[in-house]
Protein backbone atom coordinates (compact mmCIF):
# COMPACT_ATOMS: atom_id res chain seq x y z
CA UNK A 1 0.00 0.00 0.00
CA UNK A 2 1.27 3.49 -0.90
CA UNK A 3 0.12 6.40 1.31
CA UNK A 4 0.70 9.79 0.38
CA UNK A 5 0.28 13.82 1.79
CA UNK A 6 0.59 17.32 -0.23
CA UNK A 7 4.05 17.86 -0.81
CA UNK A 8 5.31 20.47 1.87
CA UNK A 9 8.81 21.58 -0.40
CA UNK A 10 7.92 23.31 -3.86
CA UNK A 11 8.14 20.93 -6.35
CA UNK A 12 9.13 17.79 -4.26
CA UNK A 13 7.91 14.32 -5.02
CA UNK A 14 5.13 13.25 -2.17
CA UNK A 15 5.78 11.27 0.94
CA UNK A 16 5.08 7.40 0.57
CA UNK A 17 5.14 4.69 3.03
CA UNK A 18 6.52 2.20 0.11
CA UNK A 19 9.53 3.25 -2.67
CA UNK A 20 8.91 4.96 -5.53
CA UNK A 21 12.21 3.81 -6.63
CA UNK A 22 12.53 0.28 -5.83
CA UNK A 23 15.90 -1.42 -5.49
CA UNK A 24 15.82 -4.42 -7.27
CA UNK A 25 19.60 -5.04 -7.70
CA UNK A 26 20.88 -3.83 -4.49
CA UNK A 27 24.97 -3.46 -4.18
CA UNK A 28 24.46 -3.59 -0.64
CA UNK A 29 21.92 -5.49 2.53
CA UNK A 30 21.57 -5.08 5.95
CA UNK A 31 19.46 -5.16 9.52
CA UNK A 32 18.54 -1.82 11.01
CA UNK A 33 16.86 -3.40 14.09
CA UNK A 34 15.65 -2.09 17.41
CA UNK A 35 16.14 1.54 16.21
CA UNK A 36 14.78 4.44 18.24
CA UNK A 37 13.98 7.93 16.61
CA UNK A 38 14.32 11.57 18.27
CA UNK A 39 13.72 14.39 16.32
CA UNK A 40 13.10 18.61 16.97
CA UNK A 41 12.04 21.50 14.79
CA UNK A 42 15.22 23.29 13.37
CA UNK A 43 15.47 26.66 11.74
CA UNK A 44 15.71 25.79 8.01
CA UNK A 45 18.43 28.58 7.90
CA UNK A 46 20.84 26.72 10.05
CA UNK A 47 20.06 23.34 8.22
CA UNK A 48 20.83 24.36 4.96
CA UNK A 49 24.06 25.88 6.46
CA UNK A 50 25.59 22.00 6.61
CA UNK A 51 24.17 21.26 2.94
CA UNK A 52 25.90 21.30 -0.34
CA UNK A 53 24.50 23.65 -3.04
CA UNK A 54 22.53 21.38 -4.36
CA UNK A 55 20.52 19.97 -2.23
CA UNK A 56 17.76 22.01 -0.40
CA UNK A 57 16.80 21.12 3.55
CA UNK A 58 13.07 19.86 3.33
CA UNK A 59 11.06 21.13 5.42
CA UNK A 60 6.96 20.27 7.22
CA UNK A 61 5.24 23.45 9.38
CA UNK A 62 7.90 25.96 8.42
CA UNK A 63 10.79 23.70 10.29
CA UNK A 64 13.45 21.39 9.26
CA UNK A 65 13.90 18.57 11.39
CA UNK A 66 16.78 16.70 13.00
CA UNK A 67 17.06 13.04 14.11
CA UNK A 68 18.75 10.96 16.68
CA UNK A 69 18.65 7.58 15.60
CA UNK A 70 20.22 5.03 17.70
CA UNK A 71 19.93 1.22 16.22
CA UNK A 72 21.38 -2.37 15.87
CA UNK A 73 22.59 -2.52 12.34
CA UNK A 74 22.74 -6.03 11.61
CA UNK A 75 24.32 -8.38 8.95
CA UNK A 76 26.05 -6.39 6.59
CA UNK A 77 26.70 -7.88 3.34
CA UNK A 78 27.00 -7.93 -0.24
CA UNK A 79 23.72 -9.68 -2.06
CA UNK A 80 24.11 -13.25 -2.44
CA UNK A 81 27.83 -13.71 -0.22
CA UNK A 82 27.57 -14.38 3.76
CA UNK A 83 27.93 -11.62 6.38
CA UNK A 84 31.23 -10.97 7.87
CA UNK A 85 30.59 -12.23 11.25
CA UNK A 86 31.18 -9.51 14.23
CA UNK A 87 32.69 -7.04 11.67
CA UNK A 88 28.83 -6.88 10.07
CA UNK A 89 26.91 -6.30 13.26
CA UNK A 90 27.28 -3.74 16.02
CA UNK A 91 25.30 -0.55 17.39
CA UNK A 92 25.27 2.70 15.39
CA UNK A 93 23.99 6.16 16.04
CA UNK A 94 23.49 8.78 13.60
CA UNK A 95 22.29 12.83 13.12
CA UNK A 96 19.97 13.25 10.05
CA UNK A 97 18.19 15.43 8.33
CA UNK A 98 16.23 15.84 5.32
CA UNK A 99 16.68 17.29 1.66
CA UNK A 100 15.40 17.87 -1.61
CA UNK A 101 17.33 17.48 -5.13
CA UNK A 102 16.72 19.53 -7.61
CA UNK A 103 14.78 16.64 -9.14
CA UNK A 104 12.30 17.16 -5.99
CA UNK A 105 13.29 13.58 -5.09
CA UNK A 106 13.41 13.31 -1.42
CA UNK A 107 16.34 11.81 0.58
CA UNK A 108 18.02 11.65 4.16
CA UNK A 109 21.42 13.57 4.81
CA UNK A 110 23.57 12.27 7.07
CA UNK A 111 25.36 15.03 9.54
CA UNK A 112 27.48 11.98 11.43
CA UNK A 113 26.95 7.75 11.96
CA UNK A 114 28.98 6.83 14.90
CA UNK A 115 29.93 2.84 15.12
CA UNK A 116 32.14 0.72 17.48
CA UNK A 117 33.82 -0.80 14.12
CA UNK A 118 36.63 0.87 12.30
CA UNK A 119 37.16 -1.24 9.18
CA UNK A 120 33.24 -0.33 8.53
CA UNK A 121 33.91 3.16 9.03
CA UNK A 122 36.59 3.75 7.13
CA UNK A 123 34.78 1.76 3.85
CA UNK A 124 31.77 4.10 4.23
CA UNK A 125 33.77 6.83 4.10
CA UNK A 126 35.64 5.77 1.12
CA UNK A 127 32.78 4.38 -1.04
CA UNK A 128 29.69 6.55 -0.05
CA UNK A 129 31.26 9.56 1.63
CA UNK A 130 29.34 9.11 4.95
CA UNK A 131 30.59 10.75 7.62
CA UNK A 132 31.16 7.61 9.64
CA UNK A 133 32.91 7.97 13.57
CA UNK A 134 34.62 5.81 15.66
CA UNK A 135 34.08 4.93 19.13
CA UNK A 136 32.96 2.09 21.65
CA UNK A 137 28.94 1.98 21.77
CA UNK A 138 26.16 -0.37 22.94
CA UNK A 139 22.57 -1.29 23.18
CA UNK A 140 21.06 -2.87 26.15
CA UNK A 141 17.49 -3.84 27.27
CA UNK A 142 15.52 -4.48 30.43
CA UNK A 143 11.84 -5.12 29.39
CA UNK A 144 10.66 -2.67 27.29
CA UNK A 145 13.26 -0.14 28.15
CA UNK A 146 16.60 0.18 26.36
CA UNK A 147 19.17 2.06 26.30
CA UNK A 148 21.56 3.08 23.66
CA UNK A 149 25.34 4.56 24.62
CA UNK A 150 28.30 5.87 22.51
CA UNK A 151 31.31 8.02 23.07
CA UNK A 152 33.14 9.26 20.35
CA UNK A 153 36.72 8.48 20.07
CA UNK A 154 37.70 9.23 15.89
CA UNK A 155 38.26 11.70 14.13
CA UNK A 156 37.87 13.80 17.24
CA UNK A 157 36.76 12.98 20.91
CA UNK A 158 34.47 15.38 20.37
CA UNK A 159 31.42 13.50 21.14
CA UNK A 160 28.83 11.01 22.71
CA UNK A 161 25.41 10.36 23.65
CA UNK A 162 23.31 8.60 26.42
CA UNK A 163 19.68 7.72 25.77
CA UNK A 164 17.10 5.70 27.00
CA UNK A 165 13.41 5.17 26.28
CA UNK A 166 10.34 2.87 27.23
CA UNK A 167 8.63 1.12 24.13
CA UNK A 168 5.19 1.85 24.20
CA UNK A 169 2.19 0.25 21.83
CA UNK A 170 2.52 -0.49 17.68
CA UNK A 171 0.98 2.30 15.55
CA UNK A 172 -1.34 1.40 12.52
CA UNK A 173 -0.04 2.75 9.25
CA UNK A 174 -3.62 4.65 8.94
CA UNK A 175 -3.04 5.84 12.51
CA UNK A 176 0.62 7.90 11.60
CA UNK A 177 0.67 11.75 11.44
CA UNK A 178 1.93 13.92 8.67
CA UNK A 179 5.24 14.82 10.71
CA UNK A 180 5.62 10.83 11.54
CA UNK A 181 5.53 10.10 7.73
CA UNK A 182 7.81 12.94 7.01
CA UNK A 183 10.43 12.10 9.56
CA UNK A 184 10.45 8.53 9.11
CA UNK A 185 9.09 7.36 4.92
CA UNK A 186 12.91 8.77 3.07
CA UNK A 187 13.78 6.05 0.78
CA UNK A 188 17.34 7.85 -0.72
CA UNK A 189 20.36 8.88 0.74
CA UNK A 190 22.54 12.09 -0.36
CA UNK A 191 26.65 12.39 0.51
CA UNK A 192 29.27 14.69 -0.25
CA UNK A 193 32.15 12.80 -1.81
CA UNK A 194 35.46 14.03 -3.10
CA UNK A 195 33.51 17.40 -3.90
CA UNK A 196 30.57 15.60 -5.78
CA UNK A 197 27.15 15.31 -4.13
CA UNK A 198 26.50 11.91 -4.63
CA UNK A 199 23.17 9.75 -4.18
CA UNK A 200 21.67 6.41 -3.52
CA UNK A 201 18.42 4.49 -3.46
CA UNK A 202 16.91 2.89 -0.37
CA UNK A 203 14.44 -0.11 -0.35
CA UNK A 204 12.71 -1.70 2.70
CA UNK A 205 9.16 -2.63 3.54
CA UNK A 206 7.10 0.38 5.50
CA UNK A 207 8.38 0.64 9.00
CA UNK A 208 6.27 -0.82 11.82
CA UNK A 209 6.62 1.60 14.45
CA UNK A 210 6.00 2.56 18.38
CA UNK A 211 4.47 4.95 20.37
CA UNK A 212 7.96 5.61 22.47
CA UNK A 213 8.83 7.64 26.11
CA UNK A 214 11.91 9.22 26.64
CA UNK A 215 13.14 8.24 29.83
CA UNK A 216 16.84 9.82 29.62
CA UNK A 217 18.54 11.74 26.98
CA UNK A 218 22.24 13.23 27.11
CA UNK A 219 23.60 13.96 23.70
CA UNK A 220 26.33 16.38 22.10
CA UNK A 221 26.50 14.32 19.06
CA UNK A 222 23.82 17.39 17.53
CA UNK A 223 25.82 19.83 18.60
CA UNK A 224 29.09 18.39 17.09
CA UNK A 225 27.45 18.27 13.92
CA UNK A 226 27.59 22.17 13.70
CA UNK A 227 23.68 22.63 15.34
CA UNK A 228 22.48 24.36 18.37
CA UNK A 229 21.52 21.65 21.12
CA UNK A 230 18.30 20.20 20.82
CA UNK A 231 15.49 22.25 22.71
CA UNK A 232 12.46 21.10 24.26
CA UNK A 233 10.44 17.52 23.79
CA UNK A 234 11.10 15.13 20.67
CA UNK A 235 9.41 13.38 18.78
CA UNK A 236 10.01 10.22 20.10
CA UNK A 237 9.19 6.55 17.64
CA UNK A 238 10.19 3.01 17.94
CA UNK A 239 10.92 0.09 15.36
CA UNK A 240 11.70 -3.16 16.26
CA UNK A 241 13.27 -2.61 12.70
CA UNK A 242 13.53 -3.90 8.78
CA UNK A 243 15.41 -5.39 5.95
CA UNK A 244 17.25 -2.61 3.95
CA UNK A 245 18.42 -2.49 0.20
CA UNK A 246 20.95 -0.26 -1.04
CA UNK A 247 21.20 1.00 -4.39
CA UNK A 248 24.72 1.80 -6.01
CA UNK A 249 25.48 5.33 -5.18
CA UNK A 250 25.88 7.56 -8.13
CA UNK A 251 26.53 11.23 -9.28
CA UNK A 252 23.44 13.35 -8.24
CA UNK A 253 22.15 13.84 -11.68
CA UNK A 254 21.53 17.59 -13.21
Amino acid sequence: MTTTHPDHATGAEPVTLTSPRPVDRPVMVQGWRDLASLHWPYDPGLVQRLLPSRLRVDTLGGAAWVGLIPFHMQRIRVPHLPPLGRWSTFPEINVRTYVVDPAGRRAVWFCSLDVPRLVPTLVARATYGLPYCWGPSSISRTGDVITYRTSRRWPRHDAGTRLAVRVGPAIDDRDLTELERFVTARWSLASRHLATTMWADVDHAPWPLHRTEVLDCDDTLVAAAGLPAPDGEPLALWSPGVEVRIGRPHRLRP
